[in-house]
């Protein structure tokens, strides 16, 4: 159990006045291992949606491929595009259903949704334990959260733009790389806008101890 490879993590998410902003390092670990500094734990689930990962990999690998299955489906049914509120419901009873099975490893995984619908944009987070809550502002999740919380308290801006948003959810996930052992090996951001779902910044940010 202590080799289960999880990603000790630092993720953010930013709602911005003309979007979303999410951000992530980019390190997996398997007990004090680190097994890849290249991870990516933000992924598109629809053209106009993408969530950030924390926690268990094989979980939430699983989690994610049965989401982007469902939001398919659902959407060749209604045969409409779905809503955030619907895909966030969706994501956290799966999350629900997994953290109750009977297993020998906890189901541990934690995802923040991020998109855009009809309606507006929308940030959610999604615990483990299957609970789904609307950001209004910014959330963190994963074990560098606490460092990412102390950036985005003090600089967040409510009507900041995705252009600052980048900035911002950078600068997070950065201090945490500086005191997290469980985040590291760079920073990934994407922004949801308008223009759909764009990939802003990656990069090795690697400290001098890892070289």
């Amino acid at each position: 159990m202590e080799k289960e490879l999880k990603t000790g993590t630092t993720t953010v998410g930013i709602v911005c006045k003309d979007g979303i902003v999410l951000g992530a390092d980019m390190r997996s670990t398997a007990g004090n291992m680190i097994v890849s500094k290249q991870i990516r734990k933000i992924h598109k689930v629809t053209d106009e949606m993408a969530v950030t990962w924390a926690g268990s990999v094989s979980d939430i690998q699983l989690l994610n491929k049965l989401l982007k299955a469902e939001l398919k489906l659902k959407s060749l049914q209604a045969k409409r595009k779905i809503s955030v509120k619907e895909a966030a419901n969706l994501l956290g009873g799966l999350l629900y259903s997994n953290i109750r099975q009977l297993t020998m490893i906890p189901a541990i995984a934690h995802f923040i949704l991020g998109g855009k619908d009809n309606e507006s944009f929308h940030l959610y987070d999604l615990f483990p334990d299957g609970s789904v809550t609307e950001i209004e502002d910014y959330v963190s999740s994963g074990s560098g959260c606490v460092f990412a919380y102390g950036v985005l308290e003090v600089e967040y801006k409510k009507d900041m733009t995705t252009e600052q948003g980048v900035e911002l959810a950078s600068k997070a996930v950065r201090t945490a790389l500086e005191r997290d052992t469980g985040s590291g090996g760079g920073v990934f951001v994407i922004t949801i806008t308008d223009k759909g779902i764009k990939e802003i910044i990656e990069k090795k940010i690697i400290n001098k101890l890892e070289e």
